[in-house]
């Protein structure tokens, strides 16, 4: 049976639990990081020398690293959600990418100054930057919905499940969104999904 390592409140173990919960597998969740620590401890390094969440354990098989966890999964269970043509997978790669490389920096401050640091304590001309630079990149993915009802190909693949964890931390979140008719209906798709219902909607902690 799968094992996974990691709080619910990270991003990054929602989309693992994400794919685990649209591929129906069978599992079992250990709270660490966060308020739970754990991840520093010497039996935690030694599978992971990282310190970080999500960890997955598959019949002692260990897998760090969200993103790898999540293709690993797909490719594991022959799913449609990550394609092996060339270029389909390479459509999902760089959505994946790009979550990395410019949604989740871009983020980060508002999400940590506005749910994470004490009001006394905030950095607003941070958190309004960041505001202004997470808006920026949505429109992006705004603008590349037009016409498509998911990120990559013709239905739900890992492009959306990045984008789509953090997307709904950002609609959570107390800044300003604008109108984004493409994101948002992409969104409210997402959120149809049983399995995004119930582990990516969750408190944002």
């Amino acid at each position: 049976m799968l094992k996974v390592y990691g709080r619910t409140s990270s991003v990054n173990v929602q989309k693992v639990m994400w794919i685990i919960g649209e591929l129906g597998l069978e599992y079992e969740r250990e709270d660490v990081g966060g308020a739970f620590g754990r991840n520093d401890e010497d039996w935690y390094l030694a599978l992971n020398p990282m310190g970080r969440v999500p960890m997955l354990d598959d019949d002692g098989y260990i897998l760090w690293e969200s993103n790898a966890i999540i293709r690993y999964l797909a490719r594991r269970h022959d799913s449609d959600l990550y394609p092996s043509e060339p270029r389909a997978c390479g459509d999902v790669d760089k959505w994946m990418d790009w979550k990395l490389g410019f949604l989740q920096p871009a983020i980060t401050p508002a999400f940590w100054g506005l749910i994470r640091t004490p009001e006394a304590d905030r950095d607003l001309a941070a958190i309004q930057a960041s505001s202004a630079q997470t808006a920026s990149l949505l429109a992006v993915v705004d603008k590349h919905l037009q016409g498509r009802d998911y990120l990559a190909g013709d239905g739900l693949s890992l492009a959306d499940m990045p984008v789509g964890a953090m997307t709904y931390r950002w609609y959570g979140l107390d800044v300003e969104h604008p109108d984004y008719p493409n994101l948002r209906a992409w969104y409210e798709r997402l959120t149809e999904r049983p399995a995004y219902r119930e582990h990516v909607m969750l408190p944002i902690t």
